[in-house]
């Protein structure tokens, strides 16, 4: 696809006839070979890391039970409802915004705990756990435009440490 054709933000993410220049275990080993090559003053606007070999991660952090969904629920429609509260009391005059609050804050309770328990409910007990769930890169590559490849690595390989070993 021609580079004029290309959405905005996809033609920024592209490099033209990217190489590899290194592989690193860390997107921090990577980083630091990108900050190396930038305080040599190396264009390094024609760089970009790609994590690869992605893998998706599950975190349990807990049990679930009808206790912890009703409380998680209450609170957190707790603090819908007092947002909402201070949002609408902003238009009530005088201390009708405090009624306001603590009536906006009860509602929002009450619909996050009916709301949390009907959720759970629905699930008939196929997934009794909390989780958080992230995709993670398991190596980082740095690329670099194909016309700056080799003065990149020379740049690198001045410095022990910074460029891996490829059959390490």
């Amino acid at each position: 696809m021609a580079g004029s054709q290309m959405n905005p933000d996809t033609r920024l993410l592209a490099l033209e006839f990217p190489q590899s220049l290194a592989v690193y275990d860390t997107y921090a080993e990577a980083q630091k070979a990108v900050d190396h090559l930038s305080e040599q003053e190396f264009p390094v606007e024609n760089c970009m890391i790609v994590g690869t070999d992605l893998k998706q991660v599950e975190r349990i952090t807990g049990r679930l039970t009808w206790g912890r969904v009703a409380g998680a629920g209450l609170l957190s429609g707790l603090w819908l409802g007092v947002f909402l509260g201070l949002l609408l009391g902003l238009f009530v005059e005088g201390s009708g915004w405090l009624a306001m609050l603590a009536s906006a804050a009860s509602f929002g309770a009450v619909f996050g705990l009916v709301w949390g328990l009907a959720g759970y409910a629905a699930t008939r007990g196929r997934r009794d756990f909390s989780s958080v769930q992230a995709v993670v890169a398991t190596r980082y590559e740095v690329l670099v435009e194909h016309r700056l490849r080799d003065r990149a690595r020379e740049v690198l390989a001045a410095t022990p440490g910074l460029l891996p070993d490829p059959f390490a």
